[in-house]
């Protein structure tokens, strides 16, 4: 017997307000919106339990309830249900569910609360309307969505009852897949679609619609055939992300074993050998680099940085475990980490970002000892345009439609969000970039920095081993379906195929609680010996990665807690059901773990033991499911030899006059969407929890966002973290190696810029590439790596953790039905972290006081190709972008000096405030100064230091090394002097007024208020 609820509001409530202007911004004609929060029960309880459950739920201050009844508004016109399809992380039923137990007295043994909203429309709407509703407003990967016209649900009586309970029909047991007698072409099937599974029956026009799909593709084409006179299809459980050299070794290593590989085996060393895990573009040699790209440009840098170091070195931990560790103070180190997910965010973009956020939230936990999470970066996140009403297609026909932009914006900027904030870590740090190339698949960004002490109840905190003997022990929430192939998928580009298994949803609430915890106390009483995340590949990674600590591992599936039964043991190893750790815990501490879990309301498992064996050994049901070598599973992937080719990209040089009205150029600069005020993300993230704060996202009395942030990580010491982003994808079009030199360049300049000095600052790498086996790429790759070497090794900043996503493409059909591949420009970001001393000494961006002067520290080049300037008069006068070929140069010994120098200065209390000069150049820069402040600015443009004779492009060139700086008239000898003479200039003065002016001499270029310039600023998403 199921019972439902219905929770409303009886005073205006704004969700719904909120939710009536949307849909009118999407041209639907909605008068009015009521929501009503829907709780279903599947529980026999007793007569009185549903009402008091109701009163619970519900604040009698404001809101109404009603148990197996309805309660719709006086008028309405259309009914629109939205809940999550079986199976689905439901956060709002699990914590409606713990509710309902401690009231009750009771526990589930299964889930048994179900959350959805029902929304009441009135207006001039049409069923179509209605659907279109639950279209916009839900994701059909993951939700269901039910419409009732009013007619309908008077007559229905309600929207009745749905449980979306998950019944599994599969027959939950191991199967053995033969790879020793089939062809190389079924080999290729395996690894590109997955193990066969069972057959479908079709009908003609489907079985049509696949022909015309695959007719190209015998790959593909092969799981199609006719018996018995109709039409099947094989159907398959996934890509494991081999290609043929990697299958054929799996085959050879059955031939070794003399038998064929269980599933289980299979699918575990897929997940172990994918690119998301073992990074092979990065480690297979390269041209002549037998050591590969990663060994040889980024370890290579980082080594030579600490050699060259010495005594100085800060670096603790390096490349060896899931985040950098990094010397804090006496007693504290820093973990670093950072990472994307693209491709989930495709598919559900609310729970694609979300476990991303969440997913690196536990790199830090399960970094050394485990590390406290401080601090979120959120970013950068790379769209297409929100604003395009077009859509993509993963199968014909228009079938398989993809998410609008607009709604992959929204929904990672919400995932994020909520999983921030529901985590309790502040988000300081953001960032956009939008280019029609991040249309097929977004790039996700996002980061977390922990901290740790030196020293752990008498252990290194950075040191860990899982020793045989001790127990493996799964914490934290269940397995199910979810996130099934998701490091394999990562692995692919996106297409017909993509598995909607590789969905995850977030549940922040029960990582909170397992969090604090470990960290908080479990590791400080030495309960466990090792510790790692359930991230890409689940079980089958962590516990086998974990077992090369102690030399083997002997686990049981059948042990490990499930959402629902029915999971095959395969999918129970490889699934990435999220908030997850494994850990390692002597039989001796295991009473006292357990105890402490149980009573901080956190699952926690024996699932198996660590040996020394040198085998990775599974079992379900007290059957063997799994016998691996370890030495296979981790060492055994084959090396793929690549060559590269690589040619600058040249491009027809834009040619058009210098605009008149330089003043509406500087306001339309200001509202481009890589330029334009990103505080509708910034208000939504909460980035003063924890109280750590210091520089915040958005600076100044105008709310400007900044280049960089600093936060401190232990509240009683005056030392900071100062964090800075650099991701210039727009320069790949010309040449990769700058493209990574300028990130790296703006990144360590954005610390440079809030007060950071070059002697303490690390860097993380993040790649995102498409067509990763395309030469061409590779060169561009190779190109990159090369940069990062270089410009690292210059700066004396080495690199302590990264992560790269190689195939970041969509293959599929455009609006029209032909077909598309769109792929993302080649895209490093490079985050830079900074351990500041005295974060009292920091510096905002804002103007401070009327008087001051303006510095530009740097000099101007024509270096506009790949510009966003260059980008904004194409589409204005072409229809396109225009590129150019100038694309900045990075001079990393006049910039050291520079940055040094400025570090001093800052040192002294010599600067009022300073701002990096990055996208959109001087123009730009400057305008934010004043916007920050609510001061005006006078600038002479002749003082500018630039080569150019046009103002548009001094105002608007990217030349890289440059800062704008606002110092104390009576600073004004000293600043000089510190800074050296050849390397600043001072161009204007802070006005006490609202005018903003540029001059040429006597000749106005510029004329505006700072009012109209925050507005333009502003008003790009201001609707957001």
């Amino acid at each position: 017997m199921g019972h439902r609820i219905e929770v409303s509001s009886t005073i205006p409530d704004a969700r719904a307000e909120q939710k009536r202007v949307e849909l009118e911004r999407a041209g639907l004609q909605v008068e009015g919106v009521h929501i009503s929060d829907v709780y279903t029960i599947d529980a026999d309880l007793s007569s009185d339990q549903p009402e008091r459950v109701a009163e619970m739920l519900s604040n009698p201050v404001f809101q109404d309830s009603v148990v197996n009844q309805t309660r719709a508004p006086e008028n309405f016109d259309y009914a629109v249900e939205i809940g999550f399809h079986p199976g689905v992380t439901d956060n709002v039923g699990t914590t409606a569910q713990e509710g309902v137990e401690d009231l009750l007295g009771t526990s589930f043994t299964n889930r048994t609360v179900y959350s959805s909203q029902l929304f009441f429309l009135s207006g001039d709407l049409t069923r179509e309307d209605a659907q279109r509703v639950g279209t916009l407003s839900a994701n059909p990967l993951i939700q269901r969505v039910q419409v009732k016209s009013r007619e309908e649900y008077d007559t229905d009586n309600g929207m009745g009852i749905t449980i979306p309970m998950v019944k599994l029909d599969e027959d939950p047991r191991v199967s053995i897949v033969d790879v020793l007698s089939v062809d190389d072409l079924e080999l290729q099937r395996i690894g590109k679609m997955g193990i066969f599974d069972h057959n479908r029956s079709l009908t003609a026009e489907e079985y049509g619609q696949l022909r015309a799909t695959y007719h190209n593709d015998s790959l593909n084409f092969g799981d199609l055939f006719e018996a018995d006179g109709g039409f099947f299809q094989k159907i398959r459980r996934g890509p494991l992300a081999l290609d043929l050299i990697c299958m054929k070794a799996i085959q050879e290593n059955a031939r070794r074993e003399d038998r064929n590989p269980t599933d289980v085996e299979v699918e575990r060393t897929g997940q172990t050998w994918s690119e998301h895990c073992k990074h092979t573009k990065f480690a297979d040699p390269i041209d002549d680099i037998e050591e590969g790209l990663f060994n040889r440009y980024i370890r290579g840098a980082t080594e030579r940085i600490r050699k060259a170091k010495g005594d100085d070195d800060f670096c603790v931990s390096v490349f060896t475990d899931n985040a950098g560790i990094i010397r804090f103070d006496k007693d504290n180190n820093i973990t670093l980490k950072a990472e994307t997910h693209n491709s989930p965010s495709a598919l559900d973009p609310y729970g694609g970002a979300g476990t991303g956020i969440v997913g690196v939230n536990r790199d830090p936990m399960g970094t050394g000892l485990g590390s406290r999470p401080f601090l979120n970066i959120s970013g950068p996140f790379c769209f297409a345009d929100p604003n395009d009403q077009t859509f993509l297609y993963k199968g014909p026909n228009f079938t398989q439609k993809m998410l609008s932009s607009r709604q992959i914006h929204d929904g990672v900027v919400k995932g994020v969000n909520v999983g921030g904030n529901c985590s309790g870590i502040p988000t300081s740090h953001f960032r956009n970039v939008f280019d029609s190339r991040y249309k097929g698949k977004p790039l996700v960004f996002v980061g977390t920095f922990g901290v740790m002490p030196r020293i752990s109840a008498g252990r290194p905190s950075h040191e860990k081993a899982a020793r045989p003997g001790d127990y493996i022990v799964m914490v934290g929430g269940r397995v199910g379906k979810d996130g099934i192939h998701g490091a394999t998928f990562s692995s692919e580009a996106m297409d017909s195929g993509s598995p909607s298994t590789a969905v995850q949803i977030m549940d922040p609430i029960t990582q909170k609680k397992m969090s604090d915890a470990l960290i908080k106390e479990a590791r400080d009483r030495c309960l466990y010996t090792s510790i790692t995340d359930n991230g890409a590949g689940g079980l089958s990674c962590s516990v086998n990665e974990m077992a090369k600590e102690s030399g083997g591992c002997e686990y049981h599936l059948d042990r490990v807690p499930q959402k629902y039964p029915g999971l095959r043991p395969d999918e129970i190893d490889i699934s990435e059901s999220q908030e997850r750790m494994t850990l390692s815990v002597p039989p001796e501490n295991w009473q006292e773990f357990s105890g402490l879990m149980t009573s901080r309301g956190v699952e926690a498992t024996v699932i198996g033991t660590f040996t020394d064996s040198g085998r990775s050994v599974t079992y379900f049901d007290g059957i063997k499911v799994a016998d691996l070598d370890m030495d296979f599973l981790h060492g055994g992937v084959p090396q793929r030899p690549m060559t590269t080719t690589f040619q600058r990209g040249e491009y027809e040089e834009p040619d058009f006059e210098e605009p008149a009205d330089l003043t509406a150029t500087l306001h339309s600069m200001l509202g481009r969407q890589n330029i334009a005020s990103l505080e509708f993300i910034a208000q939504q993230f909460d980035h003063e929890v924890q109280g750590g704060s210091v520089v915040k996202p958005l600076q100044g009395k105008g709310r400007v966002l900044g280049n960089a942030t600093v936060t401190k990580p232990v509240l009683g010491s005056q030392k900071g973290v100062a964090v800075a982003q650099g991701v210039n994808p727009s320069y790949s079009d010309i040449d990769t190696y700058d493209m990574a030199a300028c990130a790296i360049d703006s990144a360590i300049r954005g610390i440079i810029s809030v007060g950071g000095s070059l002697d303490r600052i690390a860097l993380l790498d993040n790649f995102c590439w498409c067509s990763s086996d395309d030469p061409e790429r590779l060169g561009q790759l190779k190109r990159a790596c090369e940069a990062c070497f270089d410009y690292s090794v210059a700066y004396g900043t080495p690199f302590v953790s990264g992560k790269d996503s190689m195939f970041n493409e969509f293959n599929g059909f455009d609006e029209n039905g032909n077909p598309v591949k769109v792929s993302v420009p080649p895209t490093l970001t490079v985050t830079a972290a900074g351990v500041m001393d005295n974060v009292n000494n920091s510096v905002t961006l804002d103007a401070k006081i009327k008087g001051d002067l303006v510095y530009v520290l740097g000099e101007t080049k024509e270096e506009l190709g790949g510009s966003e300037y260059f980008a904004m008069k194409g589409e204005q006068e072409r229809g396109e972008r225009y590129i150019g070929n100038n694309v900045p140069q990075v001079d990393w010994s006049i910039n050291k000096n520079r940055y040094e120098n400025f570090a001093r200065a800052v040192e002294e209390g010599l600067v009022a405030s300073a701002q990096s000069v990055d996208i959109g150049g001087l123009g730009v820069s400057l305008a934010k100064t004043s916007i920050g402040g609510k001061l005006g600015m006078e600038i002479d443009s002749k003082a500018l230091f630039s080569r150019s004779a046009r103002q548009d492009y001094s105002l608007f060139s990217e030349s890289q090394g440059r800062l704008v700086v606002t110092i104390d008239p009576q600073n004004r000898e000293r600043f000089e002097k510190v800074m050296g003479r050849s390397m600043c200039s001072q161009v204007g003065v802070i006005r006490g007024d609202n005018q903003f002016i540029i001059k040429e001499g006597d000749r106005e270029v510029v004329r505006t208020t700072v009012d109209d310039l925050a507005d333009s600023y502003k008003a790009t998403f201001k609707d957001y």
